[in-house]
């Protein structure tokens, strides 16, 4: 075994290890429903309801960011897409069996989080343009990206590639608007 397999039979393990770890906390019935709930508001809703909120509170100041946070929010979905159906890793409960699936998966493959990927690129993009909502995204986005690992649906690798991700196509974006 080369140097560099051990180490990915290293990273592999850990990976492995820490997702096992934070799934057993879906046996607490109120987390199970605190990340259910994170979850879903992750899919989209939390962001979609902000863009609106932003829109009605001041359109005509607000039409720029969130017209950015839509065309970075369609990158951010072709690029994920992209890589799940290169990568075609399987989901962490589909493969241990002392993981269990929380709730429902929105798609098939586990590599990236799009759900990280896509809160990391809004909530750089929010802060980036609102720094008063720094207080309310970041700790959001955190609570998402936990929420894929305790819910069995994401390894932390993928959890952590999916925020780099989602940081680089919102700092990327900027040079475009």
């Amino acid at each position: 075994m080369t140097r560099f397999d051990a180490t990915l039979a290293r990273l592999q393990s850990w990976d492995e290890r820490v997702c096992v770890s934070l799934n057993r906390g879906i046996h607490l019935r109120p987390l199970l429903q605190l990340f259910r709930v994170v979850s879903r508001l992750g899919d989209g809703v939390f962001w979609y309801a902000l863009m609106a909120m932003l829109l009605l509170a001041d359109f005509a100041h607000s039409i720029r960011p969130v017209a950015h946070m839509v065309l970075t929010g369609l990158a951010c979905t072709l690029v994920y897409k992209l890589l799940k159906r290169g990568t075609l890793r399987p989901r962490p409960y589909q493969v241990h069996q002392h993981v269990a699936a929380g709730t429902q998966p929105l798609d098939q493959f586990s590599f990236p989080s799009g759900h990280t990927l896509h809160a990391v690129a809004f909530t750089v993009l929010t802060c980036a343009y609102y720094p008063v909502l720094v207080w309310v995204a970041v700790p959001f986005t955190l609570l998402v990206a936990a929420s894929r690992v305790v819910l069995g649906l994401h390894y932390p690798s993928d959890v952590l590639a999916g925020g780099a991700l989602g940081a680089l196509i919102a700092m990327a974006s900027f040079s475009l608007v």
